[in-house]
């Protein structure tokens, strides 16, 4: 599905779906359990059509993972900047290293913005957010890939603690970046002012992925999925600090900001969704095909079928996703792209993967590659180390005029002196670092997980 058919599936949600919004009870399964659409009004938070689109996160006392899409307002409430004193002032967008890999021209870089958090409160937003990072590193494939990642905090001083909308909508508090339960009369969407947003980010030397962090224990959040053509992340998500299931509906996002998956839940009993008739999708982890026909016709995630996954049972094609009861597929019952507190599945690990890749490098030069090495010098590259249960590390393998050095394996540095020529003429040596994954069994994702870089030498 290309990307303006999905959003136009997602504005026909909106303006189709006007029933009373209700709890849920456990994940989509059948009509009684499952939580109406978001009751959204056609361009709704605009009265125009226009504004942001956000994903609105399923209900708290529910697992199912997401509540559809709705367009709300990209400067939130519009309110004025907070003011501040001199020495509120003085602290606000201090830039901070959470996380340190590398360069940020070789890790992916997410940027965490605090908000509701006060002058006197900065060392409990960094504390916030090392303890989401560390949420959202334990799961699958985040885990093994976190020294891939740099994490930057941005201090976004607040003139008041907490923010608006928590308890009661009618709680207003002058914070930084706006942030907002009740967004849309929709208790558990907290929307932010991007423009806002925007600026604190900007700060940081690179941003691949923004999560703000409100300092509230209610729970509720938002995916801001919408790339940002000046600024470069591929979107936002909005969590409570203080509240764990928030962090998982942040984990859910970046399955659509990184991974670029679809949704997999659906709406049963909602008009216009009972049967999706459409052409094949583009996102990787939503199909028209049945198991059969995919591994016939060798399409989407054939490659998976009949594997275990880690979010319980075996791939194969489950109907019900993309928000239609039947119609599409897939591949597993229950992952996170469906359920909250689910692991991703093994074709949703492999598109999260790709994702990473996108942004980080598996090698990187240390020592420059512009000028001709010689005898004395040495060069070196950077590959990030894997943090996985099997202790697999990046293949590492380094060549000189293209012929394999075998005894320089797994290093990442080599002089010279160590390369023993015996002429004057000029030499090229590369080194090479690839992932050889299991997760990983799409040829073109393969290939992306590899790279080269080369130094010309000469005695």
């Amino acid at each position: 599905m290309d990307a303006s058919l999905r959003l136009t599936l997602r504005a026909a949600l909106a303006a189709a779906c006007t029933t009373a919004l209700l709890l849920a009870a456990g994940p989509l399964g059948t009509a009684a359990a499952a939580p109406p659409p978001i009751p959204a009004k056609a361009g709704a938070g605009t009265g125009t059509g226009t504004g942001t689109e956000v994903e609105v996160p399923g209900p708290q006392d529910g697992t199912v993972a997401g509540s559809g899409h709705i367009r709300v307002p990209a400067a939130g409430k519009a309110k004025k900047a907070p003011q501040l004193s001199e020495a509120e002032r003085a602290a606000d967008g201090e830039v901070a290293e959470l996380v340190d890999n590398g360069p940020t021209s070789d890790r992916l870089d997410i940027v965490v913005v605090g908000d509701g958090y006060t002058a006197a409160e900065q060392d409990r937003f960094h504390a916030d957010a090392r303890a989401k990072w560390a949420e959202i590193t334990a799961v699958e494939p985040y885990s093994t890939y976190r020294n891939l990642f740099n994490v930057w905090t941005v201090d976004a001083v607040s003139h008041d603690s907490g923010v608006s909308g928590d308890p009661t909508p009618a709680t207003v508090r002058d914070t930084a970046l706006g942030s907002y339960f009740w967004c849309e009369d929709i208790e558990r969407l907290l929307c932010i002012d991007q423009p806002k947003v925007d600026a604190y980010v900007a700060k940081a030397p690179a941003a691949d992925l923004v999560l703000v962090l409100s300092n509230s224990a209610k729970y509720g959040g938002a995916g801001y999925n919408e790339p940002s053509a000046a600024l470069g992340y591929e979107g936002i998500s909005t969590a409570s600090a203080g509240n764990a299931k928030s962090g998982q509906v942040a984990i859910h996002e970046t399955g659509h900001s990184l991974g670029k998956l679809a949704d997999e839940y659906f709406y049963p009993d909602t008009p216009g969704y009972e049967k999706y008739e459409g052409p094949e999708p583009a996102d990787s982890n939503t199909s028209t095909l049945p198991a059969d026909r995919m591994a016939a016709e060798r399409a989407k995630w054939y490659r998976w079928l009949g594997a275990a996954s880690p979010d319980g049972g075996t791939v194969g094609a489950y109907e019900g996703g993309g928000y239609y009861v039947t119609g599409l597929y897939r591949p597993t019952d229950n992952s996170i792209m469906r359920v909250l507190g689910k692991p991703f599945s093994l074709p949703g690990t492999e598109a999260m993967i790709a994702g990473f890749y996108q942004h980080a490098k598996p090698a990187a030069p240390l020592t420059p590659t512009g000028r001709t090495l010689r005898l004395r010098n040495t060069a070196k590259v950077s590959v990030p180390r894997l943090a996985g249960a099997d202790v697999r590390q990046l293949d590492v393998r380094w060549y000189l005029d293209g012929r394999e050095l075998r005894r320089f394996a797994g290093r990442t540095e080599v002089a010279v002196a160590e390369l023993w020529l015996l002429d004057l003429r000029t030499h090229t040596l590369s080194v090479t670092a690839e992932d050889r994954t299991p997760s990983v069994r799409d040829p073109k994702i393969a290939r992306t997980l590899k790279a080269t870089v080369d130094w010309t030498v000469r005695l």
